[in-house]
């Protein structure tokens, strides 16, 4: 038997979210501030629960921890990779996130490289993705002076972009956006800067400006992604981006295509349309993970569906 495993969404409130994952996904979210659909993860900060086969019930981590060979007999302690949906309401903080060394050293986790492709924009929606400083020491000055303005390398985005963020690039999601997220599966987030802004009791959160000046590549070396593009029987494949940590490629199709799994297991989420997946119904905002023993994923409707992996 083979295993097309489908996941349940964990739900994030935090103070920019919104309410787009219920209006656009139909989610069941917990308040107008959600911001994050954890949509296939098996971190302890939010470890989704499989909701079909002989395996429903069970966290994906726990499927991971007693059934390695489904997901090609894998040495990592722990499942690798985390996919979200994040809406965002309002501009998410100015942070940065650690490579493996320093997570490992400081936090017991792994880093945190990861990548975004956006799903929807508002009209001149903004991003930050890296910075001006030439040395550490402008770096640490722009910081103590609040001159975020000057030093963060800011611009517009727009539907279908895309940007692959290695761990030690500072940057921020705005308001406006909706975003895919794949990354390694880490919770470590260094918070820099963040407006200022206060909760209900006029407290700010937390900020980690040591450890950002610590882990922010000085000078930044933020490179523009080439997605590679071609035309498949029904439609088109677009590959992303492919690096040490995980490769993310999206089908958009109308009809019928088949991909070969090679990988110990593939993680794919419907970003639009509905179909089938090896027989089985999908729609706009399913997410599954295909075992090592899903030799073939036939793909059958209109639809556009992006796919993480190692």
């Amino acid at each position: 038997m083979s295993h097309l495993l489908k996941m349940q969404p964990v739900f994030k409130e935090v103070v920019w979210g919104g309410h787009k994952l219920r209006d656009i996904y139909h989610y069941d979210i917990p308040s107008d501030s959600t911001g994050e659909a954890w949509a296939i993860s098996a971190h302890k900060n939010g470890d989704c629960t499989i909701t079909n086969t002989e395996y429903k019930g069970l966290t994906l981590a726990t499927l991971y921890k007693q059934h390695r060979e489904l997901f090609g007999n894998l040495k990592d302690d722990v499942f690798p990779l985390l996919v979200k949906i994040i809406d965002a309401n309002g501009d998410l903080s100015v942070q940065v996130h650690p490579d493996d060394t320093y997570a490992a050293l400081h936090e017991h986790s792994l880093g945190k490289t990861e990548c975004w492709y956006v799903l929807q924009a508002d009209e001149n929606t903004k991003m930050v993705m890296g910075h001006h400083a030439t040395t550490k020491e402008a770096f640490v000055n722009a910081i103590e002076h609040d001159d975020y303005d000057q030093l963060l390398n800011t611009f517009t985005i727009k539907e279908g972009d895309f940007f692959y963020i290695p761990s030690g690039t500072l940057h921020a999601i705005c308001s406006g956006s909706l975003i895919y997220e794949a990354q390694q599966s880490s919770d470590i987030t260094y918070r820099v800067y963040d407006y200022h802004r206060k909760d209900k009791d006029g407290h700010e959160r937390q900020l980690h400006v040591t450890q950002s000046i610590d882990v922010t590549k000085v000078p930044s070396d933020t490179k523009k992604v080439e997605i590679v593009e071609e035309k498949i029987p029904s439609g088109i494949h677009k590959l992303f981006v492919e690096s040490k940590y995980f490769t993310v490629e999206g089908y958009f199709i109308n009809g019928e295509y088949t991909i070969l799994n090679q990988y110990p297991f593939l993680m794919l989420s419907v970003i639009n349309g509905d179909g089938y997946i090896n027989d089985e119904p999908v729609k706009k905002g399913d997410h599954f993970v295909a075992c090592s023993d899903v030799d073939d994923v036939k793909l059958k409707g209109k639809l556009d569906i992006m796919i993480c992996h190692l």
